[in-house]
């Protein structure tokens, strides 16, 4: 990716800066799924045939973040995280526009005319048939094709990319997440469901208990999974690390906010600072409240054990 354009008022909307034009489409693209990795390729072919760059419109907060921040669903990728896996695809720009007040009531034909004419200059647009944007909800598909036809640019609708006769979806990979079916997450994502974040400074206790913990902050309103899993972490020398991780409020010691703390099979490195992405393999238990400390070491050694003989079967072809 070459560059991320954040806000309206970043677009090259003067005429020395305007792009010649390009594909693009809109979207959370929450996750990068095998759903949306199928309209980014969609749109990398139209791109190479235009000779147009490719640029993704997404937004930050998401807009059911902003209009009903207690009831949105728990994210499946941090902004920073959407940005990383955006940058293996074929993208030229990435525009994220803040979604607040003022775009919740810009009309939906200022919404073209300032983002997809002027200053994108869009000519090719993939959106879903259900998209629905400016103030009061008022833009849909059909006004966006009208617009293409008025201004000259091509406004088609995302194929449904369907795995076991369902929409792969966000909402689907969540509630895989939510029953621990982390194989289903696995086959829609096409990949492991995976967190990232920094190694940071915790209070140490895991390291007296005999399981010294690597503690990221996650950073989140919400998590969509929680308990204790298999995983691998990347992001270091050496990688991958094998261990298991705990993803919750930790209730035996007792936190205020969710916490990854991962234990890492036969690592005795110092890893503080460093930026490391967990990719969750298998789920082991709900995490739970012990009536003790050394209750806790007991199931951490049994939970260690467990994962140990999960990366010991054999992979299936």
């Amino acid at each position: 990716m070459q560059k991320i354009i954040r806000g309206f008022y970043n677009l090259p909307s003067t005429a020395d800066g305007r792009l010649g034009g390009c594909v693009a489409t809109i979207g959370n693209f929450d996750g990068i799924h095998l759903g949306h990795q199928a309209v980014l390729n969609q749109l990398a072919m139209k791109g190479d045939a235009l000779s147009l760059p490719v640029v993704v419109i997404t937004f930050e907060p998401q807009p059911n973040e902003f209009f009903s921040p207690d009831n949105a669903p728990a994210r499946l990728s941090r902004f920073r995280e959407k940005v990383e896996a955006l940058r293996c695809y074929a993208i030229q720009q990435l525009c994220v526009l803040r979604f607040n007040r003022k775009l919740a009531q810009m009309t939906a034909h200022d919404f073209i005319q300032q983002l997809l004419i002027t200053g994108l200059n869009v000519r090719y647009l993939v959106v879903g048939d259900d998209f629905k944007f400016g103030k009061d909800r008022q833009g849909n598909f059909d006004l966006l094709q009208q617009a293409g036809k008025e201004h000259g640019f091509q406004v088609v609708n995302m194929h449904t990319f369907s795995i076991e006769n369902r929409r792969v979806s966000s909402t689907r990979i969540r509630q895989a997440l939510e029953t621990g079916d982390l194989m289903l997450a696995e086959k829609l994502l096409g990949r492991p469901y995976r967190m990232s974040g920094r190694v940071a400074h915790g209070d140490k206790r895991g390291r007296t208990m005999g399981f010294p913990t690597a503690n990221i902050h996650l950073h989140r309103r919400k998590v969509p999974l929680s308990g204790v899993y298999a995983i691998r972490l990347f992001g270091i020398d050496g990688e991958p690390y094998q261990g298991v991780a705990n993803v919750g409020l930790r209730p035996t010691v007792g936190a205020d906010r969710a916490l990854l703390e991962v234990h890492l099979f036969d690592f005795k490195r110092d890893i503080y600072g460093e930026h490391v992405q967990v990719h969750f393999l298998r789920k082991l238990r709900e995490e739970q409240k012990f009536e003790s400390l050394d209750a806790l070491i007991t199931q951490i050694d049994l939970d260690s054990k467990q994962a140990r003989l999960f990366f010991a079967e054999p992979a299936v072809e």
